[in-house]
């Protein structure tokens, strides 16, 4: 809505008439003002004589907000001549506004060559001005996150204002003055790792990138292969992979290739792990010496455990054993790690074999079952050779070899009541020597010891 405001001249007359004057034009005024409407009115008294009263009737409209567009194509840095940054736009506005342009919150002048501000208005069939402000300039580098905005300013009866629309930034091209490259992750690489190598540029478009490391046994940088994104990923990072690398960066306008310091890459690695005697056997009571060996890019400690339960036996990469009984034998596992990058090590399982006759589990267990029922017994022995189990009743048995020197026998039966009174044996036995165990069947309701197996009803039953 315009805003009608109305001043007085006059010339001797009292202020009432000027009042019943006024009264008058407002009165008359009674659809929206616009600015046709501003324009000077007569009244004159009906005395003889009388003098001329003129008053000015002023119409206001506040602009609306400023929009701006601005130049998506961008801006070189090599241009000749300004060139044009935004448009902004102030639509509806009287009188005609005033626009200001700002970079970084600094107000812009016209300077000769470098900014030229061309402003223009269009009168809309309101009487209402549309006014077009367009800012060209010559930009540099530095400009690359510039904000620019600008400012209408217009009058009120109540005074002076303004509004301010938006800030853009410009897009500034500029040449290449400098390749590097980036790795992902940042610190020490180890294998497994998922290495990310790219290619960066100081220049805007950057430049067409490509990544070559060079070839040790013959000095030559090979170009690698990188995915859509000219990323060079190396997943899983392995030791081959470490070397120097270098980027180069082809401007495609001047075709001008700009090369990167090289980069020398380290993929941390832990070899295979050796063990020394890799089978080792030995009569009880003898002893064992067991040696590690392995290479890695960093210093590496060296530990063993128990591979039954995990415990650390000896910090270093030699293990000594002692007096060895039938009980050492079994697994010894050496893990090698670097312990300045955490998750770097590798392993290597050993078993020891100590010669001796079969050894039991248990000699003796009781069995709760019931009657007719199909139950799963199981009978484990462990020696050096590896022994075979046997049962002395009928019945479908499986073995399962636990580890090199230790055997897991299951037997599946049927509770007779035959059997409820002899029992069952397994007999574990290899070319030193036997041994049995006994399992006792009791009918009952009780827990059916771990290890044993449990029953259930047969078909039918």
């Amino acid at each position: 809505m315009s805003t009608g405001f109305l001043s007085t001249r006059r010339s001797g007359y009292p202020s009432s008439v000027c009042a019943r004057a006024r009264a008058r034009v407002n009165l008359g005024s009674t659809s929206t003002v616009t600015p046709h409407d501003e324009r000077i009115f007569l009244c004159q008294g009906k005395r003889p004589r009388s003098q001329e009263h003129r008053i000015q009737l002023r119409v206001y409209k506040a602009p609306e907000e400023p929009n701006i567009q601005v130049n998506a194509l961008g801006i070189p840095v090599d241009s000749k001549e300004p060139e044009e940054v935004a448009t902004c736009v102030g639509r509806n506005g009287y009188p005609i506004p005033q626009v200001i342009w700002y970079k970084n919150g600094r107000p812009l002048k016209e300077e000769k060559n470098r900014v030229h501000i061309q402003s223009s208005q269009t009168v809309e069939s309101s009487g209402l001005y549309t006014l077009k402000s367009i800012l060209k300039a010559q930009l540099v580098k530095e400009d690359k996150d510039a904000q620019f905005y600008c400012e209408l300013n217009y009058r009120l009866p109540s005074g002076n204002h303004m509004k301010e629309s938006r800030e853009v930034t410009v897009p500034v091209f500029y040449p290449t003055e400098k390749v590097w490259l980036e790795v992902e992750p940042v610190g020490m690489l180890k294998e497994g790792d998922r290495v990310e190598i790219r290619c960066l540029a100081d220049g805007n478009p950057p430049p067409h990138f490509s990544i070559s490391k060079q070839n040790p046994s013959t000095r030559e940088a090979e170009e690698e292969t990188t995915n859509d994104n000219g990323v060079l990923v190396l997943e899983p990072a392995q030791k081959e992979h470490s070397g120097l690398y270098e980027c180069q960066g082809l401007d495609l306008d001047t075709m001008i290739s700009l090369p990167s310091e090289p980069q020398e890459l380290l993929v941390n690695y832990v070899s295979d792990v050796r063990v020394s005697p890799a089978a080792p056997e030995r009569q009880e009571g003898s002893s064992l010496t067991l040696t590690c060996k392995a290479e890695s890019s960093q210093d590496l400690e060296f530990q063993w455990l128990r591979e039954e339960t995990g415990q650390v036996l000896e910090r270093g990469p030699v293990l000594q054993l002692h007096d060895l009984k039938r009980e050492a034998g079994g697994g010894y596992r050496c893990v090698a790690s670097v312990p300045s990058i955490p998750g770097l090590n590798r392993t290597q399982l050993v078993n020891v074999a100590v010669f001796g006759p079969p050894w039991m589990a248990f000699k003796e267990r009781k069995v709760w079952v019931k009657e007719n029922m199909m139950l799963n017994l199981s009978c484990e022995a462990s020696g050096h050779p590896r022994p075979t189990i046997s049962w002395n009743v009928n019945g479908t048995a499986s073995e399962q070899d636990q580890d090199p020197q230790r055997v897991l026998s299951t037997l599946n039966v049927l509770v007779t009541p035959e059997l409820l009174e002899t029992g069952v044996e397994c007999t574990a036995s290899n070319d030193l020597g036997k041994n049995t165990s006994v399992l006792f069947l009791e009918l009952g309701e009780g827990c059916i010891p771990a290890g044993d197996g449990r029953g259930r009803p047969r078909h039918g039953q």
